[in-house]
């Protein structure tokens, strides 16, 4: 990753409180998707900061609590199972984001989008594909946004816990989708995912 990169740019160009966005939980059978809005300050210092897919739970869990200990302003966007199976998981991934960027305390005035698609809003915004391993702000975005999807994976476990969430937050592996198929499906389930949608009838869920 080139350091703050896409932020010296868009520095450059004016503005000053330049949020990364990016979201977590797109592709799980089950929970939310979670987005975070991260306004960094100029000059900062996050050791190991990368693209949360890259790095191992406790590297994300050092790197949560020093981005909340150096941020700026963070938001955070969560969308409910029942909200994805309504619309879809783009649109509602999308809405997490926009979400996350309403609730940051400091307006920002310039966002750094990860992924191909904008969100809506009227603050000026740039679309970084891979923006999660590219640039400094979204990777901080990324971090909290895991994190923090991943703790209410874990609270969920103990409402649930035959479908194992703590493991595998929500993911389609195995032991999960052997799961489904035993006790059909639980009402954080995605029901219009397949490899739910099979099974709904299981449990009437």
């Amino acid at each position: 990753m080139n350091p703050e990169a896409f932020e010296k740019k868009a520095r450059e160009r004016g503005f000053s409180r330049i949020a990364g966005v990016d979201e977590a939980g797109r592709g799980p059978l089950a929970g939310p998707v979670v987005a975070a809005a991260v306004i960094l300050p100029e000059k900062v210092n996050l050791a190991h900061l990368d693209d949360s897919k890259k790095l191992s739970p406790q590297r994300r869990e050092e790197l949560f609590v020093a981005i909340y200990d150096r941020a700026l302003s963070i938001g955070i966007g969560i969308i409910d199972p029942v909200e994805i199976d309504r619309t879809d998981i783009l649109r509602a991934s999308l809405l997490s984001m926009r979400i996350a960027v309403d609730n940051l305390r400091q307006e920002p005035d310039y966002l750094l989008i990860d992924g191909i698609f904008p969100i809506e809003s009227s603050v000026p915004q740039e679309i970084v594909k891979h923006g999660d391993g590219r640039c400094v702000s979204i990777a901080a975005a990324s971090i909290i946004a895991k994190v923090t999807r991943d703790r209410l994976m874990v609270i969920y476990d103990r409402e649930f816990p035959e479908f194992g969430f703590a493991r595998h937050k929500g993911y389609g592996t195995k032991a999960h989708r052997a799961a489904i198929r035993t006790f059909g499906c639980c009402p954080i389930h995605r029901k219009t995912f397949r490899g739910v949608k099979e099974y709904i009838k299981l449990n009437n869920a």
